[in-house]
């Protein structure tokens, strides 16, 4: 590079505003079409686990607690999930979505990590069959 074309690059740089965003202070609103957090409607869920199996990252488990009166629990792993929406393009009831309203996911513990979604009932006797699960729960 020669040293003209370098100086002007700098001088045209030191005459511009910076385009960096502040971003925890200044936010800009999520794109509409963004895969954040999965959702799930238990009202639409039959239990096929077609989500478990097309999930490629091992992100999402149904347990079943009552197959005929469609109760079931699902776990998702926020921090193995990859974001791809394989899982919602799949399941034949509609019952999956991804957010784009929760999508700052970081955190500084595993634990919260971990999503369970359902009844509180039904989620708090999954938990307590699991010592090792977390204290995470949503409906």
């Amino acid at each position: 590079m020669k040293i003209e074309t370098m100086l002007r690059d700098i001088w045209q740089s030191l005459l511009r505003k910076p385009v960096t965003e502040l971003y925890p202070f200044q936010r800009q609103p999520a794109p509409e079409r963004l895969r954040g957090k999965l959702t799930w409607n238990p009202e639409n869920c039959t239990g096929c686990c077609l989500c478990v199996k097309d999930c490629p990252c091992d992100a999402i488990e149904l347990i079943t607690i009552d197959r005929a009166n469609k109760r079931f629990v699902m776990r998702y792993d926020v921090g193995r999930c990859t974001y791809c929406a394989q899982c919602v393009q799949n399941c034949r009831f509609n019952c999956l979505g991804m957010s784009n309203d929760d999508w700052e996911l970081a955190a500084t513990n595993k634990a919260q990590f971990t999503v369970y979604y359902g009844s509180e009932e039904d989620v708090q006797s999954i938990l307590e069959q699991r010592p090792e699960a977390g204290d995470q729960s949503d409906e």
